[in-house]
């Protein structure tokens, strides 16, 4: 299978992990690890990284033992640190802004932060582990709106119409072009050319980087 990723999960709840397993294994990917608690993850990508079969991504409960408040994200953060090409989907029961901010800092590249409701619609799920696995990036639009809705760059996007920021949420979502218009029925061209606008209008320079849009969309928002 072409997309196969390799991945290693990070639940406490048992149930939980051994399903996040069967969804993944079931279409073709390597769950090579699943662990439930944040030092467990960290010692096993450590391990992995040492015999040379370091994971494409590791997906991890933002909560997580002992204390069940920020330990799953924290490892995640230092994860991310230590291995800039691993990628890094945290899990949460609701929006935590302050810690999809943390995970978000410096850089969305194989990023991704999706609610815990998100599992339920499989094919999403999957293909948000491969692309966080792959370097993309894959963001609830929960998060996405809050992340929007309560930047302190609110006068600069003001300057959006409304159209222009229903396209910038998605794309802060991960979705390409094309994915754009077809959410929300328009053309391939006029959702390049929305693109332009908003670029133009948030005054971010031009890059040839993949994700260029996530990228500075989202460290502009959270600067």
């Amino acid at each position: 299978m072409e997309d196969k990723v390799r991945v290693v999960i990070a639940e406490d709840s048992v149930l939980l992990r051994e399903g996040l397993t069967r969804l993944l294994t079931d279409r073709g990917h390597d769950v090579v690890a699943g662990v439930g608690d944040a030092d467990a993850l960290i010692g096993t990508v450590a391990g992995l990284h040492a015999e040379g079969a370091l994971p494409d991504v590791v997906v991890a409960d933002v909560r997580m033992p002992p204390t069940h408040t920020d330990e799953g994200v924290r490892a995640a953060v230092r994860l991310r640190g230590e291995h800039p090409g691993l990628g890094v989907l945290v899990l949460s029961q609701y929006v935590e802004e302050r810690y999809a901010t943390e995970l978000l800092a410096g850089s969305s590249r194989g990023v991704g932060y999706l609610l815990k409701d998100r599992v339920a619609e499989v094919r999403e799920f999957v293909d948000a582990v491969v692309r966080v696995a792959r370097g993309g990036t894959a963001l609830d639009p929960e998060v996405v709106a809050q992340l929007l809705g309560r930047s302190r760059r609110q006068d600069v996007l003001a300057g959006l119409t409304p159209r222009e920021r229903e396209v910038l949420g998605l794309m802060a979502e991960g979705r390409t072009n094309s994915a754009v218009a077809r959410q929300l029925v328009v053309s391939d061209g006029a959702v390049e050319k929305h693109v332009g606008n908003i670029f133009l209008k948030l005054g971010l320079a031009p890059s040839d980087a993949d994700h260029r849009r996530v990228l500075a969309v989202l460290t502009y928002l959270n600067s």
